[in-house]
């Protein structure tokens, strides 16, 4: 039996109330996946609420190797780094079909009169992910590709910290690679060596953590 799509009324009712009421002052789009809303380096002065989907952050040098800085979910939105008129400090692309709801840069600032109480959400936003990328850099500097793998898998596992087991769901070895900034084949090697000494369980997308992870191996 198919089941009804979700209508644009729904999608927006599943949003937090302060982001509805920005999320209706743009213009609803649909994208397929793998479309490239946002490109690095480019001039930009939109914002995207995300209505439904997935979307990652990432950044790629001239030979193509990539580095992705997270995902956006629903419920969420991106793009706000660029509203002081800068060039796109990122690209975004979509990781499945999406919808966002698109606002310019004076849409926002209407908002913001409107109801300047989101001005304190739209900062904590820009706090939130600038301590993300500083955080992405202190990793790149200081921690071997073993460290920041360990670190984005202690990560991904969540508030379950006494180092019981937990499933990842939905990743790949490539997925990984493009976090810690490392090669796949790499990324395979120290997995596989893990899942020798009985640390972790691997499946097709899936990563099972069994026990807490060795800082070094």
């Amino acid at each position: 039996m198919s089941t009804p799509l979700p209508s644009s009324d729904d999608l927006y009712a599943q949003l937090v109330p302060e982001l509805r009421s920005l999320a209706r002052r743009g213009v609803s789009r649909t994208y397929r996946k793998n479309a490239v809303l946002i490109n690095e380096g480019e001039a930009g002065d939109s914002l995207f609420v995300l209505l439904k989907g997935s979307v990652k952050v990432f950044a790629m040098d001239e030979s193509g190797r990539e580095i992705t800085y997270g995902t956006v979910h629903t419920g969420d939105y991106f793009g706000e780094m660029s509203l002081d008129g800068g060039p796109r400090s990122a690209s975004v692309m979509t990781l499945e079909p999406c919808t966002c709801a698109v606002l310019s840069r004076a849409d926002v600032s209407e908002h913001l009169v409107d109801e300047p109480e989101f001005a304190i959400n739209l900062v904590v936003q820009v706090i939130r992910r600038a301590r993300a990328a500083t955080e992405t850099a202190r990793n790149m500097a200081l921690l071997d590709v073993y460290g920041r793998l360990i670190a984005l898998l202690e990560d991904r596992r969540g508030d379950t910290t006494d180092g019981s087991s937990a499933t990842l769901e939905g990743i790949t070895h490539q997925d990984i690679a493009n976090r810690v900034g490392a090669s796949r084949e790499m990324v395979s090697r120290l997995l596989k060596d893990l899942e020798k000494g009985g640390y972790i369980e691997l499946g097709i997308r899936r990563i099972t953590l069994l026990k807490k992870l060795p800082s070094r191996w």
